[in-house]
């Protein structure tokens, strides 16, 4: 059984922070490909960081680079998202996601395993 736990969404004024946590269990944390993914409502699910299970590779798409930090910690079987400076347009459900093995961790379809989601509501 693979279990993602998304914890840390709440209610936070623009230019606030969260920091997201995704626990693992089920799967092999330390080989998989992780992401972080967000849907608002009436939108498309979109990448918003991936972190790469090879040292040193993160990506970050551009509405959210240089406010959002993903990282990993391999002895938790846990990934990060650190959010600063929050907009209302970053307002969405956050979804944890693991992709077992993968090499290309930008790919979107790649990634099979997935949390529950955490609400995350920015007030202007």
């Amino acid at each position: 059984q693979v279990q993602l736990v998304e914890s840390g969404g709440g209610l936070v004024q623009a230019g606030g922070s969260l920091k997201l946590s995704c626990a693992a269990s089920g799967v092999t944390f330390s080989t998989s490909a992780m992401g972080w993914f967000r849907q608002a409502p009436g939108k498309e699910r979109e990448l918003v960081a991936a972190i790469s299970w090879r040292i040193g590779s993160a990506y970050h798409s551009d509405s959210v680079k240089g406010r959002f930090t993903i990282s990993r910690d391999n002895a938790k079987n846990t990934v990060y998202l650190q959010m600063n400076s929050l907009e209302p347009e970053d307002t969405a459900v956050y979804y944890c996601a693991a992709a077992p093995y993968l090499f290309d961790y930008t790919r979107a379809e790649e990634y099979k395993f997935w949390g529950q989601g955490t609400q995350v509501t920015v007030s202007s």
